[in-house]
């Protein structure tokens, strides 16, 4: 493991302990971000947002927002765990089945889309950008996949508590334009 992922592995291991900690600590955090979002800027959409998983703040809030102001959403689907992930038209409400990675997806016979703007979890942050994930590489697949003129605008979002000084980042490492958090909006870009 060269010295950048194993600086990243174990900074996940402390973010998701604090993720969790600052999720415990703040029922409400996700509507206050919501309120904070620049939905004039993520447009019309097509807006692909997140199915929470564990402690990720809940983009529910941002979603129905969005919807509200008359947005096209989306939502990410695994077909499998290596493959870039892709993403389909999504209403509030409609059916979802769960995709490679077992997180509620629309269904297969929603259109696939290519999203204008991203919603995307994160376990970390900086503000330069830097997004740490999972580990899996899936959404820095999938943006690399979209291509450079493809490429939505990114919006991380987050805990205000989850942003730290400076970020280990690689070369395929994504980097977020903005950051949405419970305490605001991040411009980077």
């Amino acid at each position: 493991m060269n010295p950048v992922s194993h600086q990243k592995s174990v900074l996940r291991r402390q973010m998701r302990s604090l993720r969790l900690a600052l999720a415990a600590a703040d029922s409400r955090a996700a509507s206050r971000a919501a309120a904070h979002a620049p939905l004039a800027r993520l447009g019309a959409g097509p807006v692909a947002g997140y199915f929470a998983q564990g402690a990720e703040l809940d983009p529910g809030p941002l979603m129905a927002a969005l919807a509200e102001a008359g947005a096209a959403l989306a939502l990410p689907v695994a077909a499998d765990r290596e493959a870039p992930l892709t993403f389909r038209a999504w209403t509030p409400g409609a059916a979802l089945s769960p995709d490679a990675f077992g997180i509620p997806a629309p269904l297969a016979d929603q259109p696939q889309v290519s999203p204008t703007a991203l919603i995307v979890p994160l376990l970390a942050f900086d503000r330069r950008g830097g997004r740490l994930g999972q580990g899996a590489g899936v959404y820095d697949r999938a943006i690399a996949a979209l291509g450079a003129d493809h490429r939505p605008f990114l919006l991380g979002y987050a805990y205000a508590g989850q942003e730290v000084e400076d970020l280990p980042l690689e070369p395929h490492d994504q980097r977020l334009d903005a950051i949405l958090t419970e305490a605001g909006l991040i411009e980077v870009r």
